[in-house]
Parts: C-alpha cells; structure tokens; sequence
C-alpha cells in the first residue's frame, strides 16, 4: 500500500516554536529530566494569574455559552472591542467591524486564506512571528520578509520596505510591540506604515496583541488611527495582557476603507461562517476585560519599576549581556529578550542543531532565531516569564556551557 503523506502545501511551512526543539525537551522529560523552558509566551504555567473578574466572567457564562454563537461573536463583546478602540481614537468602529476568533491564530489564518491568491506577496518583518509567514504559504501566497535592523533596536526602514512592493503585493504585517525582539515602533514609523499602505492601495495588518506591555514609558501607537483610504485590520486578545492564552479571547477589527475591501470582508464572512463560532464561554470575558475605567488587568502596574515583568526583563537582559560574546537589544516591550551571539566567537551553523545541543547540555529551553525568519543563525529568543530565581539559574546554566565553546 502507498504511503500516506502530508500535503504538498506544507513544504516551506515551519514553526519551530513547537517542532523538533520542543518534541527533544518532551523527549528529555519523559527520561526524568526537569526542563527549565524559555521558549513560549504561555504566562499560566508561571505564576501570571488572570484578573478574578475574568475568571468570574467565565464561570457565570457557563450556564448560557453551551450553544453556537453569532459566527462575528456575542454582541456585547464585539460592542465592548468597537468601544475600546474609539476610545483610543480609531474612527468609525462599530460593532458590525468586529470579528471575535480563537485568539489571534485562528484569525490570522481566516484572513489570509480569505485574502491571498496562489503567487500573492505579503509583506512580513524578519525577524517575524513565524504563524505569518507559515500561514501566508498555506494559503498559496509568498512571504517577502522586510528586515528589522538591530543596529536601530530593531526597527524597520521604511524606504526599505517600501522597494519590495511589487504589484503582486496584497498586504503589510506590522507586529507591533514585536515578537521576538520586544521593540516599541515610535508613532512617526507606524504613521510612515499606514501612508505606505494607502499610497500603494495594499491591506495593512496590525498585530497588537501586545499592545499594552510597555516598559520604560514606551507608548503603543493604533496604526489603525492613521488609516483612512485602504483596509487596517488589527488584531488583540486577552492571551497575554489579561493572562488567559487558553481562554483563546482574540479580536480582529476592520477599519479604514471598508467600501473598498467589500468583497475581502464577504470572503472573511464565509470562512467566520463556516468555523460556527469562537469559544463562547470565553467570549464573555471580553466585555469584563475591556470595561472603561482603569487597568483591571494589572499589566501596568506588572510592566512598572518594581513590578515582576519589568524586574524579569531587566534581570534576564543584564544576566545575558554579561556573558562574553553575547549583545542584546534591551526591548521597549512584550516578553521576550532576542540575543545576539557573536558568530566570531560562536561559530553556528545550524542554529536549531546548536539549540538542541544547548537543550541537552543545559536541560534549559530556549528557541532559535531562524524560527523566527531571521535569515543568520546567530540569535536566540528567551522568554522573560519564568520568576528572577529561575532566570538566573537557566541563563548561568547557559553561560557556562558557552564558556566552554566560545572561541576567545
């Protein structure tokens, strides 16, 4: 009998995330090893509670979330996102350009499947979340990665940006704050995206999902303020401001020219329509989540001096920088620190090679930075989520081991 194989739509697909680093911890865990795992921004497993309204929210919801939902989400969820985003100064939102989902994932491959055509081009940064990348293949189209520059805290160049668009380009992805770097685009840049987008008619995509972990009066500027003559769809979530990435809470709001993208948005309608509907227990959350009025959430007061993010940040970057041969950008916001290792001292090859050897080592797990469509495999991504004791021992760990390979 011949082989059952996987689609020919999955070559190029890769999510290092959760693939063969992740399968080798699991490995070494099943033989007794206890794993200390920098890897993934799930904030549960260390410590990070939600917000008992939250919680509470939920709970109450259980008795009347048992059936379908609105395929777009409950009203009073999607009333509560149009609101959070007028308030923050986005014109024309009503609940009717919402689109409630399983997290931001979920949406983001929605989107995609609705927009892209089979030789498309979207526009993504490098390094980039790499869900965007994987699902712009999946859907037929091709990724074309704008670079960050690190020299600049890993800011985007506009003009750079702008010379590979083509006619073939449908879209630009903006991550802001970005994952895996943590940098906090500065409002003239995100202003400089959105008049790119309408000066060449194409879709801006604004994933902010972590929009309001900001460190050091860092701001978050809405790209979708800026947009008024092309499609802005902005994507958030409860995942990580309000700690409940299983809830799977996420939003999409379309903005700007919605005329213009009538067709994109009934594409969109079709695909909501055929998923019945998000999580509905969780849906309820939102209204509580976003209500006016102060943080209920608690991340500012996380993200201030004193507070466990922020202490968790600044540990982990000084532990790092410390070690010979190592440099990173201290980032403006989210949870992840992006390293550089210095490829005279550290010559690597195969960066998810060196992460696993690193991993077998260390028992310390951390993810390569070419899973995250960096085009060198000099770089690492460390979550800042796990508690100052265990950041220190996991990067002493880390430090020891590349004491003993570095070349001086």
């Amino acid at each position: 009998m011949r082989p059952i194989t996987q689609s020919r739509k999955l070559a190029g697909v890769r999510y290092d995330v959760r693939g063969p680093i992740l399968q080798e911890a699991e490995r070494l865990e099943r033989a007794g090893q206890q794993i200390l795992k920098l890897n993934i921004g799930n904030p549960a497993p260390f410590g990070f509670a939600a917000p008992p309204e939250i919680v509470e929210a939920v709970e109450r919801a259980l008795p009347i979330a048992q059936g379908y939902t609105d395929s777009r989400g409950i009203l009073p969820a999607r009333e509560a996102v149009a609101a959070a985003y007028t308030a923050a100064g986005v014109p024309g939102v009503g609940p009717d350009d919402v689109l409630i989902g399983n997290g931001v994932s979920e949406l983001i491959s929605l989107v995609l499947q609705a927009l892209v055509d089979t030789g498309d081009e979207i526009l993504v940064p490098a390094p980039d979340y790499p869900l965007w990348t994987a699902q712009v293949t999946l859907a037929g189209g091709r990724a074309v990665h704008y670079p960050c520059a690190e020299e600049q805290g890993w800011l985007p160049d506009l003009a750079a940006v702008e010379a590979l668009i083509t006619p073939a380009t449908r879209g630009i992805v903006l991550i802001n704050p970005n994952n895996p770097t943590g940098a906090v685009y500065p409002p003239e840049l995100v202003r400089g995206f959105a008049a790119l987008a309408e000066r060449h008619g194409v879709v801006l995509m604004a994933d902010e999902i972590y929009d309001r972990i900001l460190y050091d009066g860092a701001r978050h500027e809405h790209a979708a303020r800026h947009v008024a003559d092309t499609l802005c769809l902005t994507f958030g979530g409860l995942s990580k401001v309000q700690r409940v990435a299983g809830y799977r809470a996420g939003w999409l709001v379309a903005s700007g020219n919605r005329a213009r993208a009538r067709d994109f948005l009934e594409g969109l309608t079709l695909l909501a329509n055929m998923r019945m509907c998000a999580n509905a227990p969780a849906q309820h959350a939102i209204p509580v989540a976003l209500a006016p009025g102060g943080d209920g959430s608690g991340i500012a007061e996380l993200c201030a001096p004193g507070g466990r993010l922020r202490e968790q940040r600044d540990t982990a970057h000084g532990l790092l920088t410390e070690i010979p041969g190592v440099s990173c950008v201290l980032p403006g916001g989210a949870m992840y620190l992006f390293p550089r290792l210095d490829p005279e001292r550290f010559p690597i090859e195969d960066d998810q090679a060196f992460v696993i050897e690193l991993l077998r080592a260390t028992r310390v797990l951390v993810t390569n930075g070419r899973g995250f469509n960096l085009p060198t495999p000099d770089h690492l991504r460390f979550v800042t989520l796990p508690s100052v004791p265990v950041l220190t021992e996991a990067i002493g760990r880390i430090a020891e081991h590349l004491a003993e390979i570095r070349r001086d």
